[in-house]
This record gives C-alpha cells, sequence and structure tokens, in this order.
C-alpha cells in the first residue's frame, strides 16, 4: 500500500478488553473474543472472527462454538500458534503479508510475533489486522501501519508486557484520527491511563473511549 489513506466512516463496539466489532458498512467483523469480554455472544450475522493470538484474553474456545452456531457463515481467521488450540472447526490460517478479502472489506495481516513479556517467556505469533487500510487492531503488540493516515488506532492499555509510556509513544508514532484503548481488564483503574493518553496524545488525534457494547462512529 503506498501512500496515505482515505478517512471511512465506521461503527465499532468495544465488548470489553481486546473484543471489538468492526462493522464497516459491507462487513461485520469480530476480532478477538476472549475471556476478559463479555456481551459479543449475542452477535449474529458476522462475516468474520478474526483472532490475534492464541492467549485465553483474545479467544475463549469455550464460547467459540455457539459464536460460530449462531453465525455459520462467518470465516474464522486464526494466526498459527491459536490452530494448535482449535481441532472442531473449520479455520483459515493466515500469517503477515497476506491479504484478505472479507465482504467488501480488505484486511491486511501485519506483525508476526507477539511483544515481550519477559526473555524467559517464548514468543507466540501475533497477527496484527489492517482494516481497509484504515483501521489497525495489533492484537498484543506494536505493530505500525504500512503508511501513514490510519483513522482508527485501537492502542493497547494494560498488560504484563507494556508500560504506559510505550504505548503513548506507539500512539504518538502512529497519530491515527482517532484512538481507542482497549486492553484494559487487567487493569483496576484504567482511566488513569486513559488520562495519560488524552494528555500526551499527538495533536489532531481524538481519544475515544467507548462505552461497553455501544455501537459508535468514529
Amino acid at each position: 500500500m503506498e501512500g496515505t489513506t482515505h478517512s471511512v466512516a465506521v461503527q465499532i463496539t468495544h465488548f470489553g478488553h481486546a473484543c471489538v466489532l468492526i462493522d464497516t458498512g459491507t462487513a461485520r467483523l469480530l476480532i478477538d473474543p476472549g475471556t476478559f469480554s463479555a456481551g459479543f455472544e449475542k452477535l449474529s450475522g458476522l462475516d468474520a472472527i478474526l483472532v490475534t493470538h492464541q492467549h485465553v484474553d483474545h479467544l475463549d474456545i469455550d464460547r467459540l462454538a455457539p459464536l460460530l452456531a449462531a453465525n455459520p457463515q462467518a470465516r474464522l481467521v486464526i494466526d498459527v500458534g491459536t490452530a494448535t488450540q482449535i481441532h472442531d472447526y473449520d479455520f483459515e490460517l493466515t500469517a503477515p503479508g497476506e491479504t484478505l478479502q472479507i465482504a467488501g472489506a480488505r484486511v491486511e495481516v501485519l506483525g508476526g510475533a507477539h511483544a515481550v513479556i519477559h526473555p524467559d517467556i517464548p514468543l507466540v505469533p501475533n497477527n496484527a489486522y489492517l482494516i481497509d487500510g484504515v483501521v489497525l487492531h495489533p492484537g498484543d503488540s506494536y505493530t505500525p501501519p504500512p503508511a501513514p493516515g490510519l483513522d482508527v488506532l485501537f492502542v493497547p492499555t494494560g498488560a504484563p508486557w507494556l508500560k504506559v509510556s510505550e504505548s503513548v509513544d506507539y500512539l504518538r508514532a502512529v497519530a491515527p484520527r482517532t484512538a481507542v484503548p482497549i486492553h484494559e481488564a487487567v487493569l483496576a483503574r484504567p482511566a488513569m491511563h486513559y488520562r495519560l493518553f488524552e494528555q500526551l496524545r499527538p495533536d489532531g488525534t481524538d481519544l475515544r473511549v467507548l462505552e461497553r457494547e455501544a455501537p459508535t462512529k468514529v
């Protein structure tokens, strides 16, 4: 992808932690329905379920079966690490460098590895997903977009692998039109981190803390 991207309006629903529903107008894409998230179980009409990596806070295997049953047309798109945990469902294995077409949406797979938690803990694969060139879900990483002009960046807020200063640096480096904090469930008071994002965000970036399960145009 070359040059800058164009702005588009998308609707986003946050189900807590890393789980978001992205509605592009043609595609309904659910990312990372994990154990720390709730409300996604009621969804129907999904075109795809995308999983960034194998950790349980990004994929709840126990709730995957009813979700797929309610969305038989949905494509299950996963990374190579998650594939070792899924034995009863059809899935599409993806890796960085690939591009998918899903219900009129272009999904580019970026990234490659989960951020380092500790040198003694082996890294697992991590797919970041770039939707139509303008909406980026990095999973558990600080994967940058391949070009400027990002409309929406989902910003990791709290995790064993991050410091809030690193998330601020990521936010400043990408400088999206809108930043949406995610990955907050491990924090007792995520509002403190949100205030730091608001205080230190780059000029031209709007910080949007989304209400849970409330579809929001961004």
